[in-house]
């Protein structure tokens, strides 16, 4: 299982990458979570396809990045990515390059659970000079 884990979360990559709508959806089950702190515009709990549009539209309303990454690894019915996110912003294009770790739960090859740390300070900082 972890093998098809890890196939499903480098398709996600991939298709985040191309701005591949369909491909994205498809890698996430239909009673998916996604959680990153409500510090962020695009933060707080989002539930269902529905909730993964909305957090990757917001995200593209504040942002344009793509993640880089350091490490992938399968923990059973997990994986887990670190990395950074690098862009800039949508206003004032302050670029950013942010340290991140994304954590996912799949079922199925699937994924039902996303959640989706980084830091959070620097990217305020980031989002707050491109205000200014």
């Amino acid at each position: 299982m972890s093998d098809q884990n890890l196939q499903t979360i480098h398709r996600l990559y991939e298709a985040m990458a191309a701005r591949d709508a369909a491909v994205i959806a498809d890698c996430f089950a239909d009673d998916v979570s996604i959680y990153q702190t409500p510090e962020l515009p695009w933060g707080g709990d989002r539930h269902g396809h529905d909730g993964v549009l909305n957090f990757f539209l917001t995200i593209l309303e504040h942002i344009q990045s793509r993640v880089e990454h350091d490490v992938i690894y399968a923990a059973g019915d997990h994986v887990v990515q670190r990395g950074r996110t690098k862009g800039t912003t949508t206003r004032g294009d302050v670029t950013f390059d942010v340290a991140e770790t994304h954590l996912f739960e799949l079922r199925d090859g699937k994924i039902i659970r996303f959640e989706v740390y980084i830091d959070t300070p620097a990217m305020l900082d980031a989002l707050e000079r491109a205000q200014a």
